[in-house]
Formats: C-alpha cells, structure tokens, sequence
C-alpha cells in the first residue's frame, strides 16, 4: 500500500530549461535558432518549440475553477457540453419547419432560421415555423436580414404566450447594426439605442440574446485572430457603452449580446482565442459594474470560417472543418455550426448536412469532448497562447477605445486598414505557398476538371456596400479564389482546346531530378495544366524527341544545379515553339539568362503570378 504514495521518475535529475536549449543549439549544428524553430505568427508573437511549466508563472485566471469569474476555464462547472447547431434558410414557413424536425431527429440541438426578409417574422409565423418543436429541448436563433426588433419582440410574444418554462428556453436572435455597418457602410446615428424594445422584451425570456456580435465577418474579411477577436470586443464594448446610456442596465445589455466568431484552421490557437476572449469580455464587462459577475459570461457561437475553404477537391473542406470543430468544442464554444463542405459553391444536399452534423456528434458521442470541464487546461501551449492573444488583444482593442469607440474607429478608416494589410500579408504568403490551401495552391489533384459552369461573383469578393455608403466597407473573400479563377480559367480553356501539357525531361542526378520533378508537376497542376512526370533520359536527344511526340506545351528540365550548366543549353537548342523551364535556382541562372534561359520555378516563387504569365505565353 505504501508503493501508491511513491513518486514516478525520482530516479531521473530534473532538466533545466538551459540544459534543454543547449542540447536543442547542439542539435541544429549551427543553424539559425529563431529561423528554425520559431514561429512567428500572424498575431504578432513569436510561439517558441517547446513550453515548460515555468511559463505558468503569473496566470492569475488559473486559480479559477470553471464556471468562475473571468470564466476563461469555460462557463461550465462540470462539462464542456455545446449545442450542434444547423442552419435552415426559410422561404417557406412550413417546409422549413419540416426540416427542423427532422434533422432534430438526427442528432441536432439547435436550429438556426435564416430568414430572406423581416416582415414575415410574426407571432403567427412562429407558431407555424416551431410547431411540434420543444423549445425547452432545443436552441432556436432567429437570424434576420434587418436589424429592427420586429422578430426578437415576436419571438418573445411568442414564447411567453406558450406553455413553456421561459427559464429554460435558450434562443438568440442576430441584431446587430454595427456589424451590418461594417458590410454596408450606413448606420443611423440612433441604431443601437432603438434595439432598447427588444432588450426590454427578451428579459421576459431568461436565456434570450437579442443582439449578434459578427466577428466572423473580419475573420472572413482576412483579418487575423487577434483582429477578429480585439475588434468583437470592440464591438461588445460599443453596444454596453450605447445601451446604458440609453437607460439599460449593464446586466441586462450584457446577458443580451451573444458573440458569433469564425474558426480558421489554426487548431490551437482557434482554442486559445475562446479562451481569452472569455477572460476580456469578463473584464470589460466588469468595468462596467455589473451587479452580478455572472453577467460577464462571453456566449459564443462558432462557424467554420469561409476564408479557407475551397471550389477545387471540396472534400478537402471536409478535414478543414472537422478540426476547427475540434478547435471550438475544445474552446468551449457555447454552439458550433459546421458548414457543409459544399455551401460555398452550391445549394447544400442531404448528404452534405449529414456529413456536417455527424463530424460535431463524431466529436460527442465517441471523442466525448463535452464530458471533461475546460479540456485544454494546465497545457503550457495553450495557456501561453491564451495569455499571448489575450495581450495583443487587449492591446488593438484599446487602441480602437482612443479612437472613440469601434463605429468612430471605423469610420476614421482604422479597422479597415489593419485589415486590409493583414488580408494583403496573407494573400502574398498563398501565392507564394507559405500558407497552404490542400488541393488548391498546394498538392491539387491531377485528374480533377471543373465541368460545372459557375457566375464569375464565386471568385471574386462579395462586396455589400450600399449606394452612398460612408466608408469602406469589409469585403468578405476566400483565400483560394484566385488560385481557382487559375484553374477555372484553363478548364474553360480546354473545352474547346487541347489542354496545355508540362513535360519533365528528367535527367542526370537521381535524387534531384525525382524531387524536382514532382515539385514542378505539383507547381503547373495548380492551374490545371495536364503534368507528365518521367522516369529519366539518358541523353538531351531523347528527352526533347520524348517530348515532342508527348505533345508538350511546356518543358521543365529536372535534375542538378551542377549539370544545369551544360543540360539546359542543349535542351534549348533543340526545342522550337516549347517553353523552356529551369526546376529550380541554380547558381549558373545568370549564366543561363545571358542565354535566353529565363524561365526558373522554385521554392520562393510566387506561383500565382507565375501560373498567371504562363497561361498568357500560351494564350490562355
């Protein structure tokens, strides 16, 4: 009995943090220690290798238990429970209620009615959309088009005239002028204070959150997760700020504003940004002397963001969204909506919402990430990068306060030039592959030919600016767009055209002639261009006769910088309308340019613009 009291690995010396970093400086044999190793990230800090227990030190929030003031552990004391939240576009009353009860029966436990106009939102309405439906059992949000009050105060007629326990009913709706502002550019110097009605209403609904805080649109727009969250809270803060001035209490506006937050595929720190958005919500809301710290709780509905996701091999989207659902679960998101991995494109099919639904009760009912309270605690990971986004945060969200609050700040022109040059930052490094869309600009699938005739508005920005509008407004996009206009554009092509041909004349080196050549079938299959890897030449003759019987549009010569030198001349002598192609940058490309030679694709290439002058040299 006394052995279950003995501690494990007494007999291993502790290791010091130097001990580590010396043997890790051994290891790199003189490589560059920060280049190698460290991260820098899109949110303005560096992620070292590794953590240690000492990078606990100073976190107060971990003291706290969950469920607890500043609520970074997670508004639960015991679980880490959400709801699994599908969308349904309503056109029709009775069809869409239709839906909801049936995908209700498929594991669903919230619903989302996203409504084409307002005026149809009524008391009657309602009750024709949520018949049969146990509001008791089931979240229902109700996401309008409009930002008046008509179908928040609608709602809560209707709840309070039903048989219903209103303390356990749980609903949402999505008002929010201030992120309509962002996406139109008008906003009615009075628009937060006429949301007042429906705050007043909704406390006749215990869990009714009337207003919607959109930080998905900047997370959509390219921003980073800094961004997203600092100019959310902005936002929140704007909102307290309106409606106590208006004469609503800052309990009762806080328990009205639920955030609705995009998940991009940065896995960890997607769980890191729920967590220290819970603690600084709990802490602007607590400036604002609430009477209950329980007020402070930030409610957030996650979605997978659009920005990642991607037209060409769409079942890729599949595996995007099933770690960002991870990523929310593990956050502690209040609710999550998966999109199918079809919605970008087209009208979502059974098979598509099925698939979506069962990657979030995947994650229930055999992952069981909603029995453990706060499953990412004591990580050093990430509770530093909690701690690290909560400070830049904290630090852009206070830099929009100076500017008079987020619609003075936005109107100055702040938010969208930081952006802006977060979207520039992040478009550059997809041209270039450092940052990779699977199967778009990195690793496409050969055989994949876009048959379907899609409107030019898929690759291009949506653009929501009304008439008039005041300012610039966000413009909503996806990173692979212009990889996929790319790729579309030859598919069109080769309809009626022979589709163009890269050859690989691999020859000499083994070792290099074999990577660079799959590099290089990988650099031209991204535009859609047919690729013929080889095994090897024995001589230039027969790699460019082997060539011209293939039909060959483009030749890329694959082998070793050393042998460039004397290969590739030879191999431009022989072609005649061929584009000739170096697969690397080799030290003799000065060398072979004073010949002609101009044509050199690599590692730091910006495959975009590159992909682009190649359509053009033929005629694409």
């Amino acid at each position: 009995m006394a052995d279950k009291e003995q501690k494990l690995f007494t007999d291993f010396a502790p290791i010091t943090t130097e001990e580590w970093e010396a043997k890790i400086n051994a290891d790199l044999k003189g490589k560059d220690y920060e280049r190698s190793l460290v991260w820098n990230t899109y949110e303005g800090f560096k992620v070292r290798p590794y953590y240690r227990q000492e990078n606990l030190a100073g976190k107060e929030y971990l003291e706290s238990l969950p469920g607890e003031f500043p609520y970074v552990r997670g508004n639960n004391k015991t679980n880490n429970d959400w709801f699994i939240r599908q969308n349904i576009f309503v056109t029709d009353f009775e069809e869409a209620n239709k839906k909801a009860l049936e995908v209700l029966g498929k594991g669903i436990t919230s619903l989302g009615f996203l409504f084409s106009e307002c005026g149809s939102v009524t008391k009657e309405s309602l009750g024709v959309l949520l018949k049969d439906i146990c509001l008791e059992a089931a979240e229902i949000n109700l996401v309008c088009p409009c930002d008046n009050n008509h179908c928040a105060e609608a709602f809560a007629a209707y709840v309070s005239e039903g048989n219903w326990d209103n303390d356990k009913v749980i609903a949402s709706a999505s008002l929010d002028p201030i992120g309509t502002f962002t996406l139109k550019g008008k906003i009615e110097e009075d628009a937060v204070a006429k949301l007042v009605p429906a705050v007043e209403a909704a406390k006749a609904v215990k869990n009714f959150r009337v207003i919607g805080v959109h930080g998905k649109f900047f997370a959509n727009s390219g921003s980073s997760i800094v961004q997203e969250l600092a100019f959310a809270l902005a936002q929140g803060a704007e909102y307290l700020t309106q409606l106590t001035e208006a004469g609503v209490s800052v309990d009762d506006a806080a328990r009205a504003i639920k955030f609705n937050m995009g998940i991009s595929n940065n896995y960890f720190m997607e769980i890191a940004k729920l967590r220290a958005g819970r603690l600084l919500w709990s802490k602007i809301v607590e400036a604002y002397g609430p009477e209950c710290k329980c007020s402070a709780k930030m409610i957030v509905h996650s979605e997978t963001n659009r920005f990642n996701k991607t037209v060409y091999d769409p079942y890729v989207n599949m595996l995007r969204t099933q770690t960002e659902a991870m990523s929310a679960t593990l956050g502690g998101a209040h609710s999550v909506t998966v999109l199918p991995f079809n919605a970008i494109y087209e009208e979502t099919t059974p098979f598509s919402e099925r698939i979506a639904r069962n990657q979030q009760i995947l994650l229930k009912e055999e992952s069981h990430f909603d029995k453990i309270a706060d499953p990412s605690a004591g990580s050093y990971y990430i509770e530093t990068l909690t701690e690290a986004l909560a400070d830049q945060a904290w630090e852009l969200f206070l830099a929009v306060q100076e500017k008079g609050g987020f619609i003075a700040a936005f109107k100055e022109g702040f938010v969208q030039a930081e952006v802006k040059a977060m979207a520039a930052d992040r478009n550059k490094k997809i041209a270039q592959r450092r940052e990779n869309l699977l199967g778009t600009n990195q690793f496409p699938n050969f055989t994949e030919n876009m048959k379907a005739d899609f409107d030019g508005s898929l690759f291009e920005a949506v653009d929501l600016a009304e008439e008039g509008a005041e300012v610039e407004t966000l413009k909503p996009y996806r990173g692979a767009q212009p990889f996929e206009t790319l790729r579309y554009t030859t598919d069109m092509y080769a309809r009626e055209n022979k589709r163009p041909l890269a050859f690989m004349l691999t020859i000499g080196n083994l070792t290099f002639r074999k990577a660079r050549a799959q590099f290089a079938c990988n650099f031209f299959a991204v535009a859609g261009f047919d690729v013929q890897d080889n095994n090897g030449f024995a001589t230039v003759e027969e790699g460019v006769a082997a060539a011209k019987a293939a039909g060959a549009d483009i030749v890329v010569v694959c082998s070793s910088d050393e042998e460039y030198a004397e290969i590739v001349p030879a191999v431009a002598e022989q072609l005649g309308e061929e584009i000739l192609v170096v697969a690397g940058a080799p030290a003799c490309a000065d060398e072979l340019k004073a010949k002609g030679i101009t044509n050199f694709i690599h590692m730091k290439s910006n495959i975009l613009e590159e992909l682009k002058g190649y359509q053009e040299k033929l005629g694409i």
